[in-house]
């Protein structure tokens, strides 16, 4: 902990204030530093995540909205002048790096509803496999009080363990955790590291810190609470400097929040034990053999399907004795994955009229029994 440049995948996410002037606009200056910061990693091997507020801020420069509270449909409308402002900005200065952004609108079920969740996961996975950062917003345009998230740390927190990213950063008004607000107590002392979120922690939060913020720091404490225990380690360090993502690797002040575990071994264990199984997959001994090895299950290794299930549903992994070896993620409906059984990959499309995914249940989403795992 304590230097970026450690973790592999890493998620950061980006307030409204600290893009968003609400007099003049996008500080475009200050996003060329940050774009910088997420290239310099990104070259050095790091697969980046952004979570970008902005968009309702964006929106209502553009418009001319009077500064204030707005009605439901007045942020809607902002949101949609805005996103696509914010997407132009984050294309740009990316782009000048040689990096490709993609933009990502997510909604509270997108991130709670298994099959939408697969969808998102596997769409954000693509664009870093093809080497493009992701850039991620809240659906503003449609979300209610009712479905939505409401303020950006808890979504960064969801998509950090969606990804199974080793490194959250929330970039904020200030610098980290302090021992009590610090704009109105002159005895505030910054706390650098936190191992547990405790009731006592989550008691040292403070209100928003300005108008254009829907958080606070009780919101990114929570998202501590969401990231940490799936394995993520996450840091608040203050984006009222350029450079932010420099200046924490190089042990700026900030508040480092301990992970418990890693994402990988989370995600497994949420797999095996969190979800109830909707059916079961049959498989062949070929099958058994490379899941051991650490593959995915491929269609071709199937001989039977039990119960009634959806995309993204949890089933378990039978032999042909009839042990449970593991349980998954399924990526097909119980009756597509009837059609493709003992079928090679390759003919999915032929049969299926679409092309699905290559594995039944990729290796990301499953978990053996302890006496198989390697």
């Amino acid at each position: 902990m304590g230097r970026l440049s450690s973790y592999r995948r890493i998620v950061v996410k980006i307030g409204s204030s600290l893009l968003v002037d609400p007099a003049e606009g996008l500080k475009s200056d200050w996003l060329a530093t940050l774009a910088a910061d997420v290239a310099k990693r990104a070259e050095a091997g790091a697969e980046m995540i952004i979570v970008s507020s902005g968009a309702i801020a964006l929106g209502r420069a553009v418009l001319g909205m009077p500064r204030g509270s707005l009605r439901l449909e007045e942020s809607q409308a902002a949101a949609a002048i805005g996103q696509i402002a914010l997407a132009r900005a984050w294309a740009e200065a990316l782009g000048l790096h040689g990096l490709s952004a993609g933009q990502i609108l997510v909604t509270l079920g997108d991130t709670e509803e298994r099959r939408r969740y697969l969808n998102a996961r596997s769409t954000m996975a693509t664009l870093l496999k093809l080497k493009a950062v992701p850039v991620i917003n809240e659906n503003d345009t449609v979300a209610t009080s009712e479905i939505r998230y409401g303020d950006n740390d808890r979504l960064a927190a969801r998509i950090a363990t969606m990804m199974s990213a080793d490194c959250l950063v929330l970039l904020s008004d200030v610098d980290g955790l302090y021992t009590a607000p610090p704009g109105s107590d002159p005895d505030a002392r910054l706390i650098e590291e936190v191992e547990t979120v405790t009731p006592e922690i989550e008691a040292m939060a403070g209100e928003a810190g300005s108008e254009l913020s829907r958080g606070g720091m009780l919101t990114k404490i929570q998202a501590a609470r969401i990231a940490t225990d799936a394995g993520t380690a996450m840091v608040i360090a203050s984006g009222h400097i350029d450079h932010p993502l420099a200046a924490i690797d190089d042990g700026g002040r900030a508040t480092w929040f301990r992970p418990h575990g890693n994402p990988v071994a989370a995600r497994k264990k949420w797999i095996a034990g969190a979800l109830e199984p909707r059916g079961a997959l049959v498989v062949d001994d070929g099958a058994v053999k490379a899941l051991r090895a650490g593959k995915s299950l491929l269609p071709a290794g199937v001989r039977g399907i039990e119960g009634i299930f959806t995309r993204g549903d949890s089933v378990v992994i039978r032999d042909a004795d009839g042990r449970e070896i593991g349980r998954g993620l399924s990526a097909y409906d119980c009756t597509d994955a009837e059609q493709i059984l003992g079928r090679n990959s390759k003919e999915i499309s032929g049969i299926l009229g679409y092309a699905g995914r290559t594995e039944m249940i990729h290796r990301d989403d499953l978990t053996l029994k302890k006496s198989l795992d390697t």
